[in-house]
């Protein structure tokens, strides 16, 4: 598995999978005014391509999205990496927030959500692993 830190890069890179348009451009806005890099893809199909090729420091992905859906891209992503992932959903249920998690996501929000609160999260979970890693914090 890959560590997203093995190769530090500034700023950081985070992947957005959701089939919304207007909250990708959203969680998109805020986290680059954060300072992170952000590619956003409109399916979780292009995004594990991508991070195949190319992984990113976070990945937020939606849970319902055409083609695979953020469960499956999740245990995909699991499969080769440790990068922290967010799960976005309108799924609210207990079974589903369980699933979320025991899949391997590191967090589950549900929509719809404050977008500064994701971003603090984002910034939570950077400040974590610099915190695990003995680097020098970003924020």
């Amino acid at each position: 598995m890959t560590n997203p830190r093995d190769t530090p890069r500034d700023p950081r890179r985070i992947y957005i999978a959701d089939d919304e348009t207007p909250i990708r451009e959203a969680i998109g806005a805020f986290l680059t005014n954060a300072g992170y890099a952000v590619v956003a893809f409109d399916n979780g199909d292009d995004l594990l391509a991508q991070f195949r090729g190319d992984p990113a420091d976070l990945v937020i992905l939606d849970v319902m999205m055409p083609g695979s859906n953020g469960f499956t891209v999740c245990k995909a992503i699991r499969q080769q990496s440790v990068v922290p992932i967010i799960m976005l959903t309108a799924r609210d249920t207990d079974l589903d927030y369980a699933t979320g998690l025991s899949i391997g996501s590191d967090d589950y929000f549900t929509k719809p959500f404050s977008a500064m609160s994701l971003v603090m999260r984002v910034k939570a979970i950077f400040r974590r692993i610099d915190y695990d890693t003995g680097v020098v914090p970003h924020d």
